[in-house]
């Protein structure tokens, strides 16, 4: 309420009970608001006291829901490494496997590659003694020939003459 509210209630107060009944007026109102005040603090007193018990009750709920939690993520998260591991190790095994097959792969085909040099490096000896003796057959040979180089060009009839065309053109 603001001032002026006040003072019109007070005047209202003095005109319709007098100056002689206003002291008596406001004892009355105060041992209204003693009155009023006792009881809402006993009402407050036995609120909190009824309250007290569901509030124990309550943090009791509070605590057990919080163990639990903390359980089950402490589970999960047991559960969580248990299987990261595990992953971790099937990795770690299959990477394992595969360093040895390419390892493996590797030594085959460099046994391999050695084989195949040998086998060439005996087929090029080969091919030598053979070439060494058919050219010493030919040395050799009851009619020594001399072999000419053919051309390896060979013009088709419908090929014209390179020469054809520079004979005729000089006139």
């Amino acid at each position: 309420m603001s001032g002026q509210e006040i003072i019109i209630i007070i005047i209202v107060a003095l005109l319709l009970f007098g100056a002689d009944k206003l002291p008596e007026i406001a004892r009355g109102i105060g041992k209204g608001m003693r009155d009023f005040r006792k009881a809402t603090d006993d009402i407050k007193r036995e609120f909190e006291e009824s309250t007290n018990d569901l509030r124990k009750d309550f943090q009791e709920v509070t605590n057990t829901i919080s163990g639990d939690v903390r359980d089950i993520s402490g589970n999960i998260q047991k559960d969580v490494d248990d299987i990261t591991n595990n992953l971790q190790q099937e990795v770690n095994d299959f990477t394992n496997d595969l360093e040895s097959g390419v390892d493996e792969v590797k030594t085959n085909l460099e046994s391999g590659a050695e084989e195949i040099k040998e086998n060439l490096e005996q087929q090029a000896g080969e091919i030598e003694t053979n070439l060494e003796q058919q050219a010493g057959e030919i040395e050799t040979g009851p009619e020594s020939k001399t072999v000419e180089p053919q051309d390896p060009y060979k013009r088709t009839i419908n090929e014209p003459d390179d020469n054809y065309y520079n004979y005729h053109n000089k006139d």
